[in-house]
Parts: C-alpha cells; sequence; structure tokens
C-alpha cells in the first residue's frame, strides 16, 4: 500500500494557501505535517480527503485516486465534531454504521475503546440508587473527554490510512500520554498515518518523515534524522561553575540562550566547540555539562521560518520602493 500526494495546490482567489505539495508514503509508519497556525496544514488534509476541491495536484492510494467513500479512512479533524445532544453510544453506533461496520463488531470495539482511552463512566454509567442510569450525552464531557471520543469514531472502523489533525492539542499531561500511547499502538500495528501539528517536541517522539509548511509552501522536507544530521552538532549546552561569558566573546559564538542553568550556544563545528572547551579548562573553571547535538525541530523550523520572513520583508520593502516611484 502507498499514499502519494502530487503537486496539491489551493488557492483563494490571487492567494495561493497552499502551493504544489508533493510526498508519498510508501511503508507504514507517521508521517508529519508541520507549521504553525495558518500553515496550510488543515487545508492540505482537507484536500487530500476530498473534502476540498483541490486547483492542481492529485492523490492516490495504491495508484488509484483516494475515495474516501471506497477507502477505510479515519480522520480525526481539528474541529470536534460531536453531536451535543445525544447520547454518546448512540453517536458511536452511528458513525460505526456510516463505516459499514456491523454491529456485534461495532459493539466490541466500542467496549474495548472505552476502556482503553479510560471512558467507562461516560458509555457505561451506573444506576443511582433505584434509578437506572442515564445515557451520557457528548455536552456533559470535558473538552478532554470529547476529543477521546472522536478519536474513538476515528478509529472505530480499524481504517488502513488515518489522519490526525492536532491530535493533541488542547490535551492535559495525562490524556496526552494517552493519546501518544494509542499512537504507538497504531505504528505498531502498521498503520498509515498522516499527523499534523504545530508542536515539534511531539512530532519528533513519532515521525520518520515530514514536511514544515510555511505559508502555504514546503521550506524542509525529507527524513527528520537525515535532514538534523544535515545540520551537524552545531548546538553546545554548556553550564560551569564560573564566568565563562569573555572565552565565548573571544571566539565569537553566538549566545542562543543563557539561564541559571547554562548557556545554548551556536557553533560553526567541532573545532570551535573544541577550542572553547579547551579555553574553559585552561582557565581552570570547573565544567558540570558540556554536551553537543543536531538541532531539535523546533530550532530549525525557527531558524528556516524567520529566515524567510526575513526576505520576504526585504523583497516587499524593495518593491514598495519601486512603486513609490
Amino acid at each position: 500500500m502507498s499514499l502519494e500526494v502530487r503537486n496539491l495546490t489551493k488557492r483563494y482567489g490571487k492567494k495561493e494557501v497552499v502551493s504544489h505539495i508533493s510526498f508519498t508514503m510508501d511503508k507504514p509508519g507517521v508521517f508529519a505535517l508541520l507549521g504553525t497556525n495558518g500553515a496550510g496544514k488543515t487545508t492540505s488534509i482537507r484536500m487530500i480527503l476530498g473534502m476540498l476541491a483541490k486547483d492542481e495536484g492529485e492523490v492516490t492510494w495504491n495508484g488509484k485516486p483516494l475515495d474516501p467513500l471506497e477507502i477505510n479512512v479515519g480522520y480525526l479533524a481539528e474541529e470536534r465534531g460531536l453531536y451535543p445532544k445525544y447520547a454518546l453510544m448512540d453517536q458511536m453506533m452511528y458513525f460505526a454504521k456510516l463505516k459499514n461496520v456491523d454491529t456485534e463488531t461495532a459493539k466490541k470495539r466500542i467496549a474495548y475503546w472505552v476502556k482503553h482511552l479510560e471512558l467507562q463512566e461516560y458509555f457505561y454509567p451506573k444506576p443511582v440508587g433505584k434509578r437506572p442510569a442515564k445515557p451520557m450525552k457528548a455536552e456533559q464531557l470535558s473538552k478532554g473527554n470529547q476529543q477521546k471520543v472522536q478519536l474513538m469514531a476515528a478509529l472505530i472502523s480499524d481504517p488502513e490510512l488515518i489522519v490526525l489533525d492536532e491530535p493533541l492539542s488542547g490535551l492535559d499531561p495525562v490524556n496526552s500520554d494517552l493519546f501518544k500511547e494509542v499512537i504507538r499502538n497504531l505504528i505498531k500495528q502498521n498503520k498509515y498515518v498522516i499527523m499534523s501539528s504545530h508542536q515539534m517536541e511531539v512530532i519528533e517522539e513519532f515521525c520518520e518523515d515530514i514536511i514544515i509548511l510555511h505559508h502555504g509552501n514546503s521550506v524542509v522536507q525529507g527524513n527528520l534524522n537525515e535532514i538534523k544530521k544535515s545540520y551537524g552538532r552545531v548546538n553546545v549546552s554548556v553550564k560551569c561553575e564560573g564566568d565563562i561569558d569573555k572565552y565565548i566573546e573571544e571566539l565569537g559564538i553566538k549566545v542562543m540562550e543563557k539561564t541559571p542553568e547554562g548557556y545554548l550556544l551556536k557553533v560553526t563545528g567541532d573545532e570551535m566547540a573544541e577550542n572553547l572547551l579547551k579555553n574553559i579548562m585552561s582557565a581552570g573553571i570547573r565544567v558540570v555539562r558540556f554536551e553537543m547535538r543536531e538541532p531539535s525541530l523546533h530550532e530549525i523550523f525557527v531558524e528556516k521560518a524567520t529566515s524567510l520572513d526575513v526576505d520576504n520583508t526585504g523583497a516587499e520593502a524593495v518593491s514598495g520602493g519601486n512603486n513609490e516611484e
């Protein structure tokens, strides 16, 4: 099985909100669409799923146009969509029926997910005294528990392809860990998962291949490990029992962050880092921590986005000056 997205483009008037996005998933795992709010992630997902018309491009599953009516797809939307006034069990059975899941199978899967997502008290409420239990409605749940119910709805059909749009948004740490465990299990089951997020550290836990979108354009794309490796070990985390500002300045090293826990420095390579360490130790200053590492995904994104914004501002300034003339 494989998913292929080619030249995906969306325009509103003259504004291109997604510009010629292409990627391939030729093996199970998690593929990430990253970017800030408004970067084009949700628009791309909606075009992939056929919920939004494309201006250019095509999306295929196993070489044929992807049609969610024919392919078993699970979708957790960023905007949650439960019916607030309807009983949770009735809604889940309805969603299962929409996906052609028979009644007995649906009941077994609901029972599994209710237990796994810790929703027993909402789906199977206990009677109060002699009065029978009243079915719980979606509006009676917290936002986090509603999100868990929506995740259940996305997975009730045991889909081949799963699309999770900002799945951890707004969750507390306990529920975030619960969702992460579900995602890990999906990976173990060899599912194809597309995950959209602006939380870079979350993506680093799960994804091998990524696209970072910025204003609808792909600014970084490829295998995450290879991307990070291409930057080299240019970040240095340092903590010393003494003042080392002098030695940092002497070597022209950029200070990215300075806190009571130490420094985060940007170096040009191993030689600069080694010279700093040698100078500190020669001065008799005790080194508590000296660690070289590749930049995080968050740092790569910020650097790339900032440089692009600076370039665009410069281009607009030049253009504006010409117009005034």
